[in-house]
């Protein structure tokens, strides 16, 4: 998948000034996305000549523990060793800061693993693949070959759930490839 093709060019990677701590994002589930779920504190925006920065997050969770990205090769495989032979949730918050404010989506998925071996486990995580992965894996490397059902977006488990990202970007008035995807503020003049 070609990402890069889907946004405007103009598209840069943030300098230290306008970098966003998004790890809290995930919990937006529980506080069903509101503005507290998005603290102002702690988050330093940056939105110079009127570019919009995105910040998203993935979190991992299985029944009520959430997963963030394994530390080291311990938790790496007691991670795997869990989400083996069951479902777990996917959840990718994605933010959008522009000049009309800050908006959010939630993307929410459903992934089944298929039963792993203890050596299958070990041997995923020696590819390296795991690391810095919500969860302890990678959607669209190896650990695909784990994956016997996914219900919800494919970009949100890889950890930017596209169409949600699109409707924030042009909500904050970027022009994205088809002009098509437009956002709430645009449906809306659209529809009155």
């Amino acid at each position: 998948m070609n990402v890069a093709r889907l946004l405007p060019a103009s598209i840069a990677a943030p300098d230290a000034e306008s970098r966003i701590d998004a790890s809290s994002l995930a919990v937006a589930r529980q506080r069903h996305l509101t503005d507290t779920a998005l603290p102002q504190d702690g988050y330093i925006w940056s939105v110079a000549a009127g570019a919009p920065v995105l910040a998203a997050d993935t979190s991992v969770v299985l029944g009520a523990e959430l997963f963030g990205k394994p530390r080291d090769q311990s938790e790496g495989l007691w991670m795997l060793r869990e989400l083996a032979g069951r479902t777990h949730e996917v959840l990718t918050a994605v933010a959008v800061r522009s000049e009309h404010g800050l908006a959010a989506a939630l993307s929410v998925s459903e992934v089944t693993f298929r039963a792993l071996g203890e050596d299958e486990c070990l041997r995923y995580w020696q590819t390296g693949e795991p690391l810095g992965k919500a969860g302890g894996y990678a959607i669209q490397g190896l650990a695909a070959t784990f994956i016997t059902r996914l219900t919800g977006s494919y970009s949100g488990v890889m950890g930017l759930p596209l169409a949600e990202t699109a409707t924030l970007l042009a909500d904050a008035g970027v022009r994205i490839w088809n002009c098509g995807a437009t956002g709430a503020r645009e449906r809306a003049e659209v529809t009155e």
